[in-house]
């Protein structure tokens, strides 16, 4: 090549995430005419001076500022393990909202378990704190594990080999699971006002807390911003979830991410409370403000960072890391091959809000989770923690009371590849050899 034609040649330009104030025209204008098109109700059922009578749930009566633990059979049957579950049923003493806060949907997730378990607790459910039913308006159902044969083998499973949160709303003369889900339908869900599903991320990675809620749905958008932390993901449900389900008979839904399978995240967990209580405060349940963030980050898109090479995966960073661009994110080395290691490097300013935690990988395997923030990094810099991490809100201590107003509003434009928030992380199939049930495609993808 001449000297001519070298200096002719312009350098490739890098291609770049885009990163806006609004998100894509096409899903503002829908989550606009979706808000526009909400209004408020007028429920005379929830004012102080109606009438409030004892609730019913599975033929048991829990009388007004009482709370009382139901165990639910997961199979209406005669013979075999019916596995009955606890449900514990917080009937406030004032007309209000129906809530079910739920986790375990996926046997080894334990961010929802361990959540749900806390707020039983006597230091909130004792007289004078937050959940004292003497002083609640309203129910909340409070259900910490929902998958208990998945529960008690580890697995995310149910013993059929499905996946639960891709069977919503189930059919009683289904399969196992499909049957379970349409109990605990009919019986958790069908007949609420609000929906709040707490999750961790799949086996071999972990989440940093977020959450993911259709935005376009008006009372799941309202949900997603009452719960007072920062990251959320405006994401349309995988067929078959509970997300899904509620949205199409119109029921308020947000799905809590934190954490990661077979482990138990103190943080994940902390954060997890703090936006159930802030939930509850929204809907007026129980008493105080809600605590809002410093900013909210809505994100339509997202990057999966995929290894190169096959070998073995050294994580420098964590979920959560506030990363800069070129900075190293992990090295993959192979024993066969010593000597020589591949890094991977962050693209660009953003946010690692989901790493992997399994060192074994192979070429495409997905290795990060990356929200790119390059315009908006300056909203971090003053939640970063010594070792680079984001510190979410509810993770620390009391949060500041601010006006909504108050609350900076950005986001991050772009698509989920693959069509769903985590549709490029596929998650092992669990199956025992002696099941003859096999998966199909969709439930192989995960909302964790």
């Amino acid at each position: 090549m001449t000297a001519g034609a070298m200096a002719a040649k312009k350098p490739r330009k890098k291609s770049k995430i885009r990163v806006a104030h609004e998100l894509s025209k096409r899903r503002k204008i829908a989550i606009k005419e979706a808000m526009d098109a909400h209004k408020l109700e007028d429920r005379p059922e929830w004012d102080r001076s109606a009438k409030w009578s004892s609730e019913r749930f599975y033929r048991k009566i829990i009388k007004p500022g009482t709370m009382r633990t139901i165990h639910l059979p997961l199979l209406e049957t005669d013979l075999g393990e019916s596995w009955p579950i606890p449900v514990t049923i917080i009937h406030g003493v004032r007309p209000g909202p129906i809530i079910t806060i739920l986790g375990g949907v996926h046997g080894d997730e334990l961010t929802g378990p361990a959540t749900c378990t806390h707020l039983l607790s006597n230091s909130f459910t004792d007289p004078e704190k937050p959940l004292d039913p003497r002083h609640l308006a309203g129910t909340i159902r409070i259900v910490p594990i929902v998958n208990l044969p998945g529960y008690r083998s580890k697995s995310r499973y149910f013993p059929d080999g499905r996946d639960l949160n891709r069977n919503f709303p189930g059919d009683m003369k289904g399969s196992t699971t499909k049957r379970v889900a349409a109990q605990t339908w009919k019986y958790l869900f069908s007949d609420v006002d609000a929906i709040v599903d707490l999750h961790s991320a799949g086996k071999g990675r972990s989440n940093m807390p977020q959450l993911r809620a259709n935005l376009t749905h008006a009372g799941s958008n309202i949900l997603a911003k009452a719960f007072g932390i920062e990251i959320i993901l405006d994401s349309k449900p995988p067929s078959g979830s509970l997300r899904k389900a509620a949205i199409e008979v119109d029921i308020p839904v947000i799905t809590y991410e934190g954490g990661g399978a077979d482990s138990l995240d103190n943080e994940a967990v902390k954060v997890a409370i703090h936006g159930v209580l802030n939930v509850l405060r929204s809907l007026r349940m129980i008493d105080g403000n809600p605590h809002r963030p410093r900013f909210r980050m809505l994100a339509s898109g997202s990057h999966w960072l995929r290894a190169g090479e096959g070998g073995l995966l050294d994580m420098f960073v964590s979920a959560g890391s506030v990363m800069r661009e070129g900075e190293v994110i992990a090295t993959i080395s192979d024993p066969g091959t010593p000597g020589i290691t591949v890094d991977v490097v962050a693209p660009e300013d953003g946010l690692l809000i989901g790493a992997a935690t399994n060192p074994f990988t192979a070429a495409g395997m997905p290795v990060g989770h990356f929200l790119p923030i390059s315009k908006h990094l300056r909203l971090l810099d003053d939640q970063i923690d010594e070792n680079g991490r984001f510190l979410v809100c509810g993770s620390q201590s009391e949060p500041v009371w601010r006006e909504e107003k108050d609350v900076d509003e950005v986001a991050v434009e772009g698509d989920w590849s693959g069509g769903t928030v985590d549709s490029e992380w596929t998650v092992t199939k669990e199956i025992n050899a002696s099941q003859g049930d096999t998966f199909t495609d969709n439930e192989e993808e995960a909302e964790s």
